[in-house]
């Protein structure tokens, strides 16, 4: 459920305010930073639901996109998603057994490229315009997430280990 609220959140807030700075001179679409945790939610999915969850949760992204956002947005959105979650399963899937931050930064950083370049194409975007925006934004929305995970996950760690060790 949290990932289809990030796609049809990226698609409103796309749709309703359309490109917008987002610091250095950059701009991107407003629902970029939903769209970054959108990666990192399509991951965990992988995880708990595999492939077949992630694919049906893309299309009712955009079924639900089409009505807040529009039918281009939609359309837009679920082709990005499709095409990069292709390209994110071909990273996340051999490297989750090297853990899941590996995993999930490695998948981020070929599938958000992917992402952008085919969503801003299909919405009718300036793609290079917006794209160095689109991958900060997308970089910030991944790398804080997996930092919180990381030191939560290491505070446990050293909070569970038995005295003395």
């Amino acid at each position: 459920m949290v990932f289809i609220a990030t796609v049809v959140a990226a698609n409103a807030l796309t749709s309703a305010y359309g490109l917008i700075p987002v610091g250095f001179g950059m701009t991107a679409t407003a629902g970029t930073s939903a769209a970054g945790l959108t990666l990192l939610t399509r991951d965990w999915l992988h995880d708990k639901g595999g492939r077949t969850a992630v694919l049906v949760c893309i299309g009712a992204g955009a079924v639900l996109s089409a009505g807040l956002a529009g039918p281009r947005l939609a359309v837009a959105s679920g082709a990005a998603f499709a095409v990069s979650e292709l390209a994110d399963l071909l990273v996340y899937q051999p490297l989750r057994r090297h853990g899941w931050i590996p995993a999930a930064l490695a998948s981020n950083a070929v599938g958000a490229p992917v992402d952008t370049v085919v969503f801003l194409a299909l919405a009718g975007l300036p793609v290079w315009a917006a794209m160095p925006g689109q991958l900060w934004v997308k970089a910030i929305a991944t790398l804080v997430p997996v930092t919180a995970v990381t030191v939560c996950r290491a505070l446990l760690r050293h909070r569970l280990r038995p005295p003395g060790t």
